[in-house]
């Protein structure tokens, strides 16, 4: 049973990057030099998925751009023979990837958004990335994921330590240790008090879910801010399936947040195979 399909949910307002996500979605802020979404979407190409679920709403339009073919754009480059430039740009969305975009009219949370994915998934397994969380492993993370599925064929939640004081950030997670990466979940608790959370395994903002999922969200009351939580739908599919939570082997940064894009934008400068070691310089400049 292969992961095919990805739900991307992107409609978000973005408030915490005001003004600059005034006229552009927060998923296309740049680290380096591409869009969070971009991360997010090659991540989930190179685990093999190729049906793309975009989970949009208002003023999201240059995300469907992004992922388009601009043919003044690619002529243009072409006739300049700028050809690296047009690979690039070809890239982005590769032929046996297809893009698909539903609207949330409201924004109801987390849980409805993947909801609103439920037609286009139909009744299989789908994984779920925020571009948010920009995640940098190797192999890449979600490929990680998909060879834990194809191994024990149930839901996997991307989980990592978190400390005490930042448990009200994430969905906890508790459970038996099945070996020194899984742990069969036994409870998932949403955005708890430090006194309250069952452990310190916060969730990251990846996901591979069973389509069982769906009901259970469908039938859930309004959780924490009065929202429709993806947490609350899998604490109810626990009563049914075995969850899994994944210590995935890897990097996250936390680019919802202004202090963690920038640390992803200098990290992911630093690694850049042509603009790496003259940045690296210039910091040097900066701590003398």
């Amino acid at each position: 049973m292969q992961v095919k399909k990805a739900i991307f949910p992107v409609a978000g307002l973005g408030t915490r990057f005001l003004p600059a996500t005034k006229a552009q979605p927060k998923e296309m802020l740049p680290v380096v030099d591409k869009p969070l979404i971009q991360y997010a979407v090659e991540e989930a190409y190179a685990a093999g998925v190729r049906e793309m679920i975009f989970v949009t709403g208002r003023h999201k339009r240059p995300i469907e751009d992004h992922f388009d073919m601009t043919f003044e754009l690619e002529v243009a480059l072409e006739q300049a023979g700028k050809r690296e430039l047009l690979d690039v740009v070809r890239s982005v969305k590769p032929d046996d990837m297809e893009c698909i975009y539903v609207r949330q009219a409201q924004a109801l949370g987390l849980g409805h958004a993947v909801l609103c994915g439920q037609r286009l998934v139909g009744n299989e397994p789908f994984a779920v990335l925020l571009a948010d969380d920009l995640m940098v492993g190797e192999p890449p993370v979600m490929a990680q994921m998909v060879q834990q599925f194809s191994e024990w064929r149930t839901s996997i939640l991307a989980v990592q330590e978190v400390p005490a004081e930042h448990t009200r950030r994430y969905g906890i997670v508790a459970g038996t240790p099945v070996n020194d990466r899984l742990v069969d979940v036994s409870r998932i608790v949403e955005k708890p008090a430090p006194e309250q959370a069952p452990s310190r395994l916060g969730v990251a903002g990846r996901y591979i879910l069973t389509p069982g999922v769906f009901h259970e969200i469908a039938t859930q009351p309004r959780g924490v801010g009065g929202e429709i939580q993806l947490t609350d739908g899998i604490a109810a599919l626990l009563r049914r399936e075995k969850v899994f939570a994944y210590r995935y082997a890897g990097k996250r940064y936390d680019c919802g947040s202004k202090e963690g894009f920038l640390e992803a934008n200098v990290e992911l400068a630093l690694q850049h195979p042509t603009i790496g070691p003259g940045f690296r310089q210039f910091l040097g400049t900066l701590s003398s």
